[in-house]
This record gives C-alpha cells, sequence and structure tokens, in this order.
C-alpha cells in the first residue's frame, strides 16, 4: 500500500457527498405532511414539524385543526356529535373528518405498512 494520490481523496469526497446528499434527501421525503381539506379540495398542506393552529371556515362554521409535537388533531368543529374531535391525535397514515362541516384532515406521515426482511 502507498499513499493515497489525488484521483483517490476525488473518489473519496464524491462518494461522501453523494452519501450525504441521499440522506438528506430521504430525510425530507419521509418529513410528515398534514392535508386539510375542504369540500374534498386541498385547502392546506402543511408540515408536521410546525407547531400551530389552523382554521378552516366550513358551512357549519370555524374546525380547528392543531398541530403539536409532531401530531396532528381537530381541536374543535361545530358538528353537532363531536365525533372528529373525540378521535384526538390521528395516527400516522389516518385521517378524520368531519362531515357535516365538509373538512377533513390527513396525518400523511411516514408510517410502515408491512416490514420486509
Amino acid at each position: 500500500m502507498g499513499r493515497a494520490r489525488p484521483g483517490d481523496w476525488l473518489i473519496l469526497f464524491a462518494g461522501l457527498t453523494l452519501a450525504i446528499g441521499l440522506w438528506l434527501r430521504q430525510a425530507d421525503s419521509l418529513e410528515g405532511r398534514v392535508i386539510v381539506r375542504l369540500d374534498g379540495k386541498v385547502a392546506i398542506e402543511t408540515s408536521l414539524r410546525l407547531n400551530r393552529q389552523i382554521e378552516i371556515n366550513g358551512p357549519l362554521g370555524i374546525s380547528r385543526i392543531e398541530i403539536r409535537d409532531g401530531r396532528v388533531r381537530v381541536a374543535r368543529d361545530p358538528s353537532p356529535r363531536q365525533l372528529c374531535v373525540r378521535q384526538g391525535w390521528i395516527a400516522p397514515g389516518g385521517a378524520a373528518i368531519c362531515l357535516p362541516n365538509r373538512v377533513s384532515v390527513e396525518n400523511a406521515a411516514a408510517g410502515y405498512d408491512t416490514l420486509n426482511y
């Protein structure tokens, strides 16, 4: 074994750059997303990383969606039975549908359907 030549360093640098770039791309694609729809049309699409409250004005009134600590839930809704509020925090890949107010919230976070070996 001899000393490393300039071409060796270039290949090492290119390989590290490629590995870091692929890792960053994968991390960005797995970021959780929240999709809020009104009447079946996307009203808001945002990240689960941002702690915030979103208000959507449906036919019955305002539905409040809360995003906190990478989770999402319907915090308040004017629907009479409050089913989507009682659902609580929405699991990754799950959704809450407030039918009377025509609002739906989807937790589009990356979850595992199956595990392969």
